[in-house]
């Protein structure tokens, strides 16, 4: 039995039921495994009072110190999060607060490794915590954070030398890999682990039905990130005003909003161009299958959850070479990978909509990447980890 200690600030909760999904899912897909057991630290980052008891930052005050989340048992501990400092005191207030709650739940759950799913502050502190309690950790990057927290002059000695301390090293894509070894992290110790889709929920389905249950009489521009400058929304908007009779539903939600909305309105395209707020993930399948393109102008990614829902959805992308891109769209079918600029990502999807692929052919491109065989392979690199440090222990033994 493998004992595993999830380590994310990036983990759903009933405040923010769509936050860090793609980490839930992993987990729940590691969990059902019968040789894994396993138990969640979702830390909550709140600052001290009076700040604390504003804004989104009571919901998460409120939220219960441990709980059930789809069977899955959830600690929810506090740490000080000090605004205004760069995150310079994140890791070690996060080391701080956890400690004392890693040193109970080690008394009746021996964990034999700590897996943090972000590297900052989760990787900074894991480390620390992993040599405190004597067990190997891995770290997991997933885009953002090696595109930010990694290349601030604040916070990127600290994921640096985290990274240089680990057991191993995860990564999304073959091309973050790269940014990781880029920046001075040992690529020996960094495994390439794709993030997988779900095959059955997310599905082709009648087109045209699908676009009239949302009103949609056209051709229909999908979205789906957070309303922040890094997703590029900016750049989609301003490509489907260039196609007329084309409609653009966003789904998300971010700082972005007011900004977005002045451009919609700059741009005389309200009736064509909608920001659809928060979308829960189990909502996302119709709107993706009404969909005739997914768009998405990132500035960075690690490799998107979105892209795979959208080709599993049989609907093809526009995305921008980051990341994991030129893993995801292999061919025609799947899409385009064009300039982050507005006229090519106008005449990107005036072809696609113009010319589409077939579903079943979109839909195989998403089809490699499986939640299954992202358990399969995340449990592997773990367990070899624990069997490394448990032999090493074995020949200072000896």
């Amino acid at each position: 039995m493998l004992r595993v200690l999830i380590l994310s600030t990036l983990f759903p909760d009933a405040s923010r039921p769509n936050f860090g999904v793609f980490v839930e899912r992993q987990t729940l897909g590691l969990a059902a495994r019968e040789d894994v057991a396993l138990q969640v630290v979702a830390p909550l980052g709140i600052p001290p009072w009076p700040l604390g008891s504003f804004g989104h930052y009571r919901s998460l005050s409120a939220l219960p110190a441990q709980e059930q989340w789809k069977g899955l048992t959830v600690h929810r501990p506090r740490f000080a999060n000090f605004p205004g400092t760069g995150g310079r005191h994140h890791a070690a207030m996060l080391v701080r607060a956890l400690v004392p709650l890693l040193t109970a739940i080690r008394r009746d759950f021996p964990f034999d490794v700590i897996n943090a799913e972000y590297f900052f502050p989760d990787g900074v502190a894991a480390v620390e915590l992993g040599r405190r309690f004597g067990v190997p950790v891995a770290i997991k990057a997933r885009g953002s954070d090696i595109d930010h927290w990694a290349r601030s002059p604040v916070t990127g000695p600290q994921v640096v030398a985290a990274a240089n301390r680990a057991d191993g090293l995860l990564s999304v894509s073959q091309a973050l890999r790269d940014d990781m070894a880029a920046l001075g992290m040992p690529r020996e110790r960094i495994e390439c682990i794709y993030t997988g889709v779900d095959l059955t929920r997310f599905a082709p389905a009648d087109r045209a039905a699908a676009k009239a249950a949302l009103g949609i009489d056209g051709p229909l521009i999908a979205s789906v990130g957070a309303l922040i400058p890094r997703k590029g929304h900016a750049i989609v908007i301003d490509a489907v005003a260039a196609l007329p009779g084309v409609h653009l539903h966003i789904a998300g939600e971010g700082p972005e909003r007011p900004r977005l909305e002045a451009q919609i309105a700059r741009l005389g395209v309200g009736d064509r161009v909608r920001l659809l707020g928060p979308v829960a993930h189990d909502a996302l399948p119709p709107l993706l299958a009404a969909a005739d393109v997914m768009a998405l102008a990132s500035r960075f990614e690690g490799l998107a959850n979105a892209w795979l829902e959208a080709l599993a959805s049989g609907t093809p992308v526009v995305i921008t070479d980051v990341g994991g891109a030129r893993q995801v769209v292999r061919g025609p079918a799947a899409g385009r990978i064009v300039d982050p600029e507005p006229k090519a990502f106008a005449e990107a999807i005036r072809a696609l909509i113009a010319a589409p692929p077939e579903a079943g052919m979109v839909r195989a491109a998403a089809e490699p990447f499986t939640w299954s065989a992202n358990s399969v392979a995340l449990h592997g690199f773990l367990r070899e980890l624990v069997d490394r440090r448990a032999a090493a222990g074995d020949r200072t033994a000896a």
